[in-house]
């Protein structure tokens, strides 16, 4: 009844740039954060960044490079990666904590978009 779809992963080179995107569609009556996770093969996944009520949070790692962002209006949320380094290459994963027309509070998860920074 809700779907997360990601757009926007590719190849590119150390210090380019790539712009995810995630749009949340179905039966959607509220959604609190929406946000990035990514998983690199041998490692756990880890957060990104998020937005809650307009403020973004990062991880150290990539704060200063990357830049989350959402548009309410149309239930997506972006993340702008400038300044790739390999170290960037992962599966990334776009979340949103969503209440639906039910009234029922959950977690929804994107299948996924690959990232890959190499030369």
């Amino acid at each position: 009844q809700v779907q997360l779809v990601e757009s926007g992963g590719g190849l590119v080179q150390p210090g380019g740039s790539l712009r995810l995107s995630c749009v949340a569609s179905g039966s959607i009556f509220r959604i609190d954060n929406m946000g990035w996770y990514r998983q690199a093969p041998g490692k756990e996944r880890e957060l990104v960044a998020r937005v809650t009520g307009g403020i973004g949070n990062y991880a150290d790692s990539v704060r200063g490079r990357f830049t989350i962002s959402r548009d309410n209006a149309k239930n997506t949320v972006y993340l702008q990666m400038n300044s790739l380094k390999p170290e960037d290459t992962a599966v990334y994963y776009c979340f949103a904590n969503i209440i639906t027309f039910m009234r029922q509070s959950n977690a929804y998860w994107g299948q996924g978009t690959q990232v890959t920074v190499s030369s």
